[in-house]
């Protein structure tokens, strides 16, 4: 048989190997096929993955022309939407005429989303031209130029333009510039801001204006510009004529025929001299210098007269619109005046013209003249004269000294414009001008204070012959209250007014000076008074000097208290602390009655021999000096205002609620700065 072996020559045992499996390595073919079947399922397992989780966007983009959208990543258009996954993608967008867009495209969960895109469009040019040409262009209150004008690179949008020349009247729109890189045109035509205004006039040769500018007719046409006008026509020798138009721009007005009157002739009259009275027949017309109208082609009879002058007259005729100048000296009405002067050797002066010294004859003309007599070391004396022709007039004029025509020159007495009476004091005439104040040191009830000083006092001065009221003080201060005292009124009108400051006090003189129009005695800063000034007219506080000469000195007799020696004093000698007062004050004189428990009315009182009243008693008052202890001196003080400013000021004088010796002596010093219901003050100021 085929498949039989050969035989060999014997068997033999074979070596034992364990049994190994083999391994066969297999390797899986790769087609195309495969490998498109692959890949076509990945991409529709990532389409329906796409398709389920992206959101519909529609992007709406704003212009005037059509737009390109670029968006980045993964999207389907479909129309004006996307299909987009959630995410941030960039955008751009585009138009013809626009700016691009460049954003970011943010897409959320939301299933339908939309995005709108306003483009902003790139600048324009306008183009403008005008009818007339020049005119200023303005666009949203700016001044461009003067058409015609081209403006590039105006932005889209609505502007104001106005154009605007002279007159035109102004057009004014609101335009919309379309920007987008175009052109747009622009031609205006302006409307003319004038009426025409036809006007004839007899005569036909005038002079027009227009609100007083010169204005010119063109063919019978006057061109008035709109609003209300006043048309004037002048010729010479005519009346000018005004015309009041409304004129409406761009309208026609007829004036029609417009006659001018006849002007009357001008008659330019002067006199020497002047002032003198005018008649025209028989009409008062003025006085010279002056003017007169008169009617064309009629005689006019003139008269002129002045006092002390003869009268003078004249007729005159003038044509339409003349003119004529005409001046007239007046002759003189003389009369005399026979001056007798004192000394020999004054001159004698009439309305500012030199006469000669000594005795004159004076022939004037009969109306008021201002003579001065004048002598050297003398007072000059001005009369007033006015002579009659006719009549012999006498003036006789004693010269008195500078000195002594001075002291005549002081009024006795003056009067406030509040009412308080002031009387003249002048240590200068009296019998005693120096004087010693204080208390010598044996006076019973001698204070500390009281060192005796000489003082001399030169300049004469007013003092109030009463205390400042209540009335009279709330002229200043309206408010002012003076209070009461142990249930008693001290606020009555008449009243001196109490509780109140050094410088309140000082402040209403200060007022009363401003009132009536003299200079401020204090000098104060912020309303607080700082100093004063010592040569000053003005109101103050009477000085502490005189306060002292005025209450104490009576011709050669040094008072002791203000009604005289006697101690105590006699009942209603003056308003202390009497028996009435025992409640209000724990103090009295024993024994002494004045009838009235707290202040009185001022002036209630006897007054010293001066004629002031309630010198030491009513209420106490302030003086002007600050308070001082003086030292011991021999040197005469001469008119002593004391220190400019102080802590303290001095107080004088007793009062209602003061019953003790040394209180109701006239050398009692107190002092203070605040008010209080027992103090107030009176005023005073130099006579010169």
């Amino acid at each position: 048989m085929a498949d039989q072996r050969p035989q060999t020559d014997a068997l033999s045992a074979a070596t034992f190997e364990p049994r190994t499996d083999a391994v066969v390595e297999t390797r899986r073919r790769v087609t195309p096929v495969g490998v498109a079947i692959g890949l076509s399922g990945l991409l529709i397992a990532y389409v329906l993955f796409f398709l389920l989780t992206a959101r519909s966007v529609s992007v709406t983009v704003s212009a005037e022309t059509p737009s390109s959208i670029s968006i980045s990543g993964i999207h389907l258009p479909f129309g004006e939407r996307y299909l987009v996954r959630p995410g941030t993608y960039a955008m751009t967008v585009t138009a013809e005429g626009y700016r691009p867009y460049a954003g970011n495209l943010v897409v959320d969960d939301t299933e339908i989303q939309s995005q709108t895109i306003q483009l902003t469009p790139l600048p324009g040019t306008l183009v403008i031209d005008s009818s007339p040409v020049s005119a200023m262009v303005s666009l949203d209150g700016s001044a461009i130029g003067n058409t015609p004008l081209t403006i590039e690179g105006i932005e889209a949008g609505s502007v104001k333009m106005i154009l605007s020349t002279d007159r035109y009247l102004n057009y004014e729109s609101v335009i919309d510039v379309a920007g987008r890189a175009t052109t747009q045109r622009f031609s205006i035509n302006l409307i003319p801001g004038w009426a025409r205004v036809t006007i004839e006039t007899d005569p036909t040769e005038v002079d027009v204006s227009i609100d007083n500018e010169p204005a010119s007719v063109r063919e019978g046409v006057l061109e008035v510009m709109q609003g209300e006008r006043q048309i004037t026509l002048a010729s010479p020798g005519y009346v000018d004529q005004v015309i009041n138009v409304t004129a409406i721009a761009d309208s026609d007005i007829d004036l029609g025929r417009i006659e001018l009157i006849p002007a009357a002739g001008l008659l330019r009259l002067s006199s020497i001299p002047t002032g003198a009275v005018v008649t025209r027949d028989g009409r008062f017309v003025g006085a010279t210098p002056l003017d007169v109208a008169t009617e064309p082609s009629q005689r006019h009879r003139f008269q002129l007269s002045l006092a002390g002058y003869s009268p003078a007259s004249f007729d005159l005729s003038l044509e339409k619109g003349a003119l004529a100048e005409r001046q007239i000296a007046l002759s003189p009405a003389l009369g005399d005046v026979d001056v007798r002067v004192s000394p020999d050797n004054a001159q004698i002066s009439v309305n500012g013209k030199d006469q000669g010294e000594g005795n004159q004859l004076l022939s004037l003309p009969s109306v008021e003249h201002i003579l001065t007599i004048s002598a050297p070391g003398y007072a000059s004396i001005e009369r007033r004269v006015t002579p009659r022709a006719g009549l012999n007039q006498r003036i006789d004029v004693a010269l008195l000294t500078i000195e002594a025509a001075r002291k005549a020159a002081i009024k006795p007495q003056i009067i406030t414009s509040v009412g308080q009476t002031l009387v003249l004091i002048d240590p200068q005439v009296s019998a005693v001008s120096e004087f010693t104040m204080g208390a010598p040191r044996r006076d019973a009830g001698r204070g500390a204070n009281e060192v005796e000083r000489p003082v001399r006092l030169t300049r004469a001065f007013y003092m109030a012959t009463t205390e400042v009221t209540n009335a009279q003080f709330r002229q200043f201060t309206q408010n002012h209250e003076s209070g009461q005292a142990g249930g008693k009124s001290l606020n009555r009108e008449h009243q001196p007014a109490v509780q109140l400051s050094w410088q309140q006090a000082a402040s209403f003189c200060n007022w009363l000076s401003a009132r009536e129009g003299l200079p401020p005695f204090y000098t104060e800063r912020d309303g607080i008074i700082t100093g004063f000034t010592a040569a000053s007219t003005g109101y103050r506080l009477p000085t502490e000097a005189e306060w002292s000469y005025a209450a104490r000195i009576n011709d050669d007799d040094v008072w002791r208290f203000a009604w005289g020696e006697a101690w105590p004093p006699k009942d209603g000698s003056a308003n202390l602390a009497d028996a009435s007062s025992a409640l209000v004050t724990g103090r009295i004189i024993n024994g002494y009655s004045d009838k009235a428990v707290v202040s009185a009315e001022v002036g209630k009182f006897p007054p010293n021999p001066k004629g002031l009243y309630d010198m030491g008693g009513n209420v106490a008052e302030w003086v002007n000096d600050v308070y001082r202890i003086p030292v011991p001196n021999e040197t005469v003080e001469e008119d002593p205002l004391g220190d400019l400013q102080g802590d303290n000021y001095t107080i004088r004088g007793a009062s209602w609620s003061l019953s003790r010796l040394r209180e109701l002596r006239l050398t009692y010093r107190d002092y203070g700065e605040r008010g209080r219901d027992d103090l107030g003050f009176r005023v005073a100021r130099y006579a010169e």
